[in-house]
């Protein structure tokens, strides 16, 4: 139990450095009397669209609750309770570190590059350590209950499957997270940019246009609540998932107990070594911003191989951690797939700035289509989106054949979570761009000097890329995750069926296989792959819808109060923020129940047309196979393919020189055919992609619970 309360404290330490950095944060200074009047009304609707949320997905929780209380056991719905509220916990309150530190970075940025990068990456390090720190207490707090107080055994099927209903809770909190706050701030964004770039040609952020407190509001929900929500269910989830299968891998051998404790050690290794990384994020001499975010991400992963191998030697051992399937696992080859798990970061990393950072080759070449007009410009986005799917899918599978060879599915598992395991300083990278992001707006609508509006920019357009790269990361380490989640239900069913007289559902159903010459098969393999194309469909529609009327209601303040644009008048904001929060709530339902109620639909469905319990459970099975492959490619496509629109457009607003020497700058018609393309891009990146992230879970989990109810 030592072990335990160490995990424990490790997940302590990561709110102790989130509480003190937020103290720093706020005694720094927050600016003029207009900057601070202008952060109070973001913070004000920001603040009211998350308790909105929230208490719209309280309704549909207490009915889950009182489900799993009823038909499992209230241990389990209590799994799913401390899920859904650490979920929202971390991004509700990184949310508030953030709509406060972007008007301190606005003000730190009129003294210099360098504090402007301070504080605005402290302020995502916040969000990023509580992100990692609740996940980890979640977890672990709540196995030591089980295991401690309650006395279960810790592979006992109410350990197992309170654990999954925790990962459950989680996911449905990051689904609606991810989904309104994209709705959101994506309706914001285009609505905003239609209206008053293309059409009234005045410059984003600027206080005369009515959506811009409502876009600024949609950088916190979204890419900061929204994403902290996101990795905090991937990073719960994966934990989970991992501690299953040594659970079953190990389920009669004496390292059970340390096998299931192994990936809480990694991942509090990794917070320690997280929190150190941030202290290593100091700008150069060469001012180069995305290089010190970078020496800090590289120190916190050097510094886990370091954690990585005291999590190894206090709990499995360097030598043999057990036998699965008659093939002995060593302590020194799972270290080994901790390694492979943070190259493959690092490679992922790496991939996707190239597609999405300034000055790159497929964001060049996006800026270069745009000067010749809007449709060459969306068919060289689209290209590159689809390009960018290749290389993170080869490092994948590389990932997942050097792990599978040096320990099978478990090493696998344990390469995931060592991924997830410097989520802190991930999120950290990400929470970074939406402060950036207000800070640039407040400057642009306090009417601060260029000089700050420059530096608020740069600090911006690498928020960009940051953002763009730890969707990628979150993305393929979901991916994976996921894989395990489908691994653990095969194992389960296998198990189930192998004991018929404990589990009278499973009795006479015969074995279950995935061969793809049944045709029930394919059918739950291409039903699970039209679920991500479906889900972002819908999602996009919504976006669509949103923005739809925030054009219009910026077009109607335009007309009928003529002054705005002449400065003498002054917009109503608040109408935009209450018309998308409405528009948010009622249009993220339909999409984020989807995902949830295929597996059902799946395994009753051919249960109905076959009468085979074994036939319905391998559609099911596949139908998670076709999400899982099908999800990846969609969501990387899209949210590569977004940032690098985004970031082709922000090359506008230098001046671009294109391939004959031209230079292009904001306002040309390059530029606006770059407005295009972004806009495009916008809910691609924003909403639909990194909301099949949880969409690609959240199904696994649900046909991992939809076999806890039927064993029960």
């Amino acid at each position: 139990m030592i072990g335990i309360w160490l995990i424990i404290l490790a997940g302590l330490l990561s709110l102790v450095y989130g509480g003190v950095t937020s103290l720093n944060l706020l005694a720094a200074n927050p600016g003029s009397a207009r900057m601070q009047e202008i952060a109070a009304a973001i913070a004000e609707g920001a603040q009211a669209y998350l308790k909105r949320q929230y208490l719209t997905i309280a309704l549909v929780g207490v009915v889950i609750y009182a489900a799993f209380g009823f038909l499992l056991s209230w241990t389990i719905a209590n799994g799913f309770l401390i899920g859904a509220v650490l979920s929202g916990a971390a991004g509700f309150i990184g949310m508030n570190v953030s709509v406060r530190a972007n008007v301190r970075t606005a003000q730190a940025a009129s003294q210099s590059l360098a504090a402007g990068l301070d504080i605005s990456f402290k302020a995502g390090a916040v969000t990023g350590m509580l992100v990692a720190g609740l996940a980890l207490l979640g977890v672990a707090g709540y196995f030591y209950v089980l295991i401690g107080p309650k006395g279960f055994a810790p592979n006992s099927r109410e350990t197992i499957d309170a654990l999954v209903a925790l990962g459950f809770g989680a996911s449905l909190i990051s689904i609606f997270a991810r989904l309104g706050g994209g709705i959101f701030t994506k309706g914001a964004d285009v609505g905003a940019d239609l209206v008053g770039k293309v059409e009234a040609g005045i410059p984003e952020d600027d206080p005369r246009n009515p959506a811009t407190i409502a876009d600024n509001v949609g950088d916190n929900v979204g890419d900061c609540a929204g994403m902290a929500a996101d990795l905090f269910e991937t990073y719960a989830v994966t934990v989970v998932a991992t501690m299953v299968l040594a659970s079953i891998f190990f389920s009669d051998q004496p390292v059970l107990f340390a096998a299931m404790l192994f990936p809480l050690a990694i991942c509090a290794t990794c917070i320690v070594s997280s929190i150190a990384g941030t202290y290593f994020v100091k700008l150069g001499a060469n001012n180069s911003i995305m290089g010190a975010l970078y020496r800090g991400l590289i120190a916190a992963g050097l510094l886990s191989i370091l954690g990585l191998a005291i999590a190894t030697t206090l709990t499995v051992g360097w030598g043999a951690a057990g036998v699965v399937n008659g093939v002995e696992i060593l302590g020194w080859r799972l270290f080994l797939c901790g390694i492979v798990g943070l190259i493959v970061t690092g490679l992922i990393v790496v991939i996707t700035e190239y597609y999405t950072g300034t000055g790159k080759r497929p964001v060049v070449s996006i800026a270069q289509a745009s000067v010749t007009g809007h449709g060459t410009n969306v068919i060289q986005g689209l290209a590159v989106s689809l390009e960018s799917t290749a290389l993170p899918a080869l490092v994948i599978i590389g990932g997942i054949i050097a792990t599978s060879q040096l320990a099978g599915l478990f090493g696998t598992a344990i390469a995931v979570t060592t991924m997830l395991g410097i989520a802190g300083m991930i999120v950290a990278l990400d929470a970074f761009g939406p402060v950036t992001d207000n800070a640039g707006g407040i400057a642009e609508m306090a009417g601060l000097p260029k000089e700050v509006r420059h530096v608020t920019d740069a600090l911006d357009a690498v928020g960009n890329t940051t953002k763009a790269v730890t969707k990628g990361y979150a993305i393929g380490s979901a991916g994976l995750g996921a894989l395990v989640l489908f691994n653990a239900y095969s194992h389960d069913l296998e198990y189930f069926a192998a004991n018929p007289d404990s589990f009278p559902y499973f009795k006479g159903m015969g074995t279950v296989s995935f061969d793809i010459s049944n045709p029930y098969v394919v059918a739950g393999l291409i039903f699970g792959g039209m679920i991500p194309y479906l889900f972002g469909g819908i999602a996009m529609t919504a976006v669509g819808r949103a923005a739809g009327s925030v054009v219009e209601e910026v077009r109607r303040q335009f007309r009928e109060h003529p002054g705005i644009m002449a400065g003498t008048e002054r917009p109503d904001y608040g109408r935009a923020v209450d018309m998308l929060t409405k528009a948010a709530i009622r249009e993220m339902i339909v999409p984020s129940l989807l995902p949830v109620l295929a597996p059902l639909v799946v395994y009753y469905g051919i249960l109905f047309i076959s009468g085979s319990k074994a036939s319905a459970f391998a559609a099911l099975g596949a139908s998670l196979l076709g999400v899982i492959v099908n999800g990846l490619f969609v969501a990387i496509s899209m949210t590569s393919g977004g940032g690098a629109w985004d970031n082709a457009k922000k090359s506008f607003e230098d001046g671009f020189v294109d391939k004959d020497g031209v230079r292009h700058f904001k306002g040309g018609d390059a530029h606006k055919a770059s407005v295009t393309g972004d806009t495009v891009g916008d809910p691609y990146k924003d909403t639909a992609g990194p909301a099949v992230n949880p969409a690609i879970k959240i199904t696994n989990i649900v046909a991992l619970l939809l076999l806890a109810v039927l064993a029960h």
